[in-house]
């Protein structure tokens, strides 16, 4: 019995460093895609520094430089379904304008308070990992 009961307490531990460090991860890639978003340093990022970042996303992607982006190309940036939703014509790819489109709806869908600007917080958000993925 007091075995079991030692690994249970080892097993409970070692279960909250596994949390606390995928926060610490967590934390530390908001961290880092903010200061990387932020380029006039003022600890937020707006809806232009978002599209310019999103704008370069895209020209790395494209990478038979047709001007748009396809299902394999967008592979770990955009599920099928997304891709689907945001092909606004239907042509089975985004274009630039498409894609930034993406970008600046999920920057507001980020922007709880609607201020224009999100922070750390925001980004550590479901909505803000969604549009982090987006930019990586």
């Amino acid at each position: 019995m007091n075995r079991s009961l030692k690994a249970l307490g080892l097993a409970s531990v070692l279960s909250f460093v596994c949390i606390f460090s995928q926060v610490s991860v967590a934390e530390d890639a908001s961290s880092a895609s903010l200061k990387a978003l932020d380029t006039d340093h003022d600890g937020t990022v707006d809806l232009n520094e978002v599209k310019a970042a999103g704008a370069a996303v895209f020209d790395r992607l494209d990478r038979n430089h047709d001007g748009t982006l396809d299902a394999r190309e967008l592979k770990g940036h955009m599920s099928a379904r997304e891709l689907a939703a945001a092909d606004t014509d239907h042509d089975g790819t985004l274009t630039k304008d498409e894609y930034l489109a993406v970008v600046a709806k999920r920057f507001e869908t980020a922007t709880p308070r609607n201020d224009g600007t999100l922070g750390s917080k925001e980004l550590k958000s479901r909505s803000g990992r969604a549009l982090l993925r987006l930019l990586k």
